[in-house]
């Protein structure tokens, strides 16, 4: 489904690119599809047709814009690197007081720096 909807999203694109640049500028320098009188439509009427066009092909470019948003949103995979659990701490997951295993990488590393040999007072 994400590869249709990406596929759909690139055909936008470049048809909206297109009709960008066909458009005729303000300074009529740079315009592609502007001039002569001749051919089917006259120069007001390639106007009307290409800001239609362009205002068509934005609308569709949002809505394949959210959409492909809303599948990487509701794709399964981990919120955060910190909540996946490696295979090496999965077999000494230390527990919590109520508990429960605790196998998340910030877990492991708060059991890594506590000191593990006994405390011994500070002479003061």
């Amino acid at each position: 489904m994400e590869t249709v909807v990406i596929v759909i999203h690139l055909m936008i694109v470049l048809a909206l690119v297109l009709v960008v640049l066909l458009q005729r500028s303000e300074g009529g320098a740079l315009g592609i599809g502007g001039g002569g009188g001749g051919g089917m439509m006259s120069a007001r009427g390639t106007a009307n047709v290409l800001t239609r066009a362009t205002a068509i092909l934005a609308v569709a470019f949002f809505i394949t814009s959210l959409s492909l948003s809303l599948i990487a949103k509701n794709e399964d995979r981990p919120s955060s690197i910190l909540d996946a659990t490696s295979p090496a701490a999965s077999d000494s997951a230390p527990t919590t007081a109520d508990g429960e295993s605790g196998g998340g990488i910030l877990d492991a590393l708060k059991e890594q720096s506590q000191p593990s040999g006994p405390q011994v007072p500070a002479a003061q």
